[in-house]
């Protein structure tokens, strides 16, 4: 078996079992053996009985009497679940990435104009606080750490907790976006256009915030664009 950090046995039958589910190396409608997955990864029933409630909790299999357990259809699938979407990566990465870009641009700029008319003095601590982070990084995971807090920030002004749960989606972008564009593009600094929008939002402007999202995210698909061809992705 591969080795998964920090996961431990449990956690490393988990992703063996959620990849080949997303893959197809266990179809849709049909059943798992139990006894070939214990034999197979030499673990005990009990481990694979325990990685496959989680599985089912993402919606990818069921219990059903008289069947044991079986593959559900995609479409009743957790899609945004991490896992989901990190397994979904590895299976089709650009095709994916693709996918939740357009999510991203149909909600980040509407969230970005909301938050310009519902922030408060903290949600513009916290967003001046990520844009700090971001003039003071000098890795690029403290960077991508810093994206992410700023982006989360935009969510969370907003003041709509279904908006703050799609954080999942910006997360999952940026993370294959900076795998992506590491080390192949270089780098504008990203300072700049994030204070465009901190300050559209500071200052109640709904357009212009909801402009300045849409280009933050028009640019960092170009970036990703850009990757692909030079890596002959493309």
């Amino acid at each position: 078996m591969s080795t998964y950090k920090g996961r431990g046995i449990h956690g490393q039958v988990v992703e063996i079992i959620g990849r080949r589910l997303v893959t197809g190396e266990f179809p849709e409608n049909g059943r798992i053996d139990l006894v070939e997955l214990e034999a197979e990864l030499q673990v005990s029933r009990t481990v694979v009985r325990e990685a496959l409630k989680v599985l089912a909790s993402k919606g990818l299999v069921d219990s059903r009497q008289k069947r044991g357990t079986v593959v559900r259809p995609r479409g009743e699938w957790n899609l945004l679940d991490p896992d989901v979407i990190s397994w979904e990566f590895e299976n089709r990465g650009s095709q994916m990435l693709s996918q939740l870009a357009e999510v991203r641009q149909m909600f980040e700029p509407a969230a970005a104009a909301l938050a310009a008319v519902r922030r408060g003095e903290a949600d513009l601590a916290e967003l001046e606080g990520a844009l700090q982070d971001m003039s003071a990084a000098r890795t690029p995971a403290e960077a991508a750490s810093a994206d992410l807090r700023f982006h989360r920030a935009v969510l969370a002004a907003t003041g709509n907790e279904l908006l703050v749960r799609m954080e999942v989606v910006v997360e999952s972008v940026l993370a294959e976006r900076d795998r992506i564009v590491h080390d192949v593009v270089t780098a504008d600094d990203p300072v700049p256009s994030h204070r465009a929008l901190l300050d559209a939002i500071r200052a109640g402007d709904e357009q212009a915030a909801r402009s300045c999202a849409l280009a933050l995210l028009d640019k960092a698909m170009a970036d990703v664009d850009r990757a692909a061809l030079i890596r002959g992705d493309r």
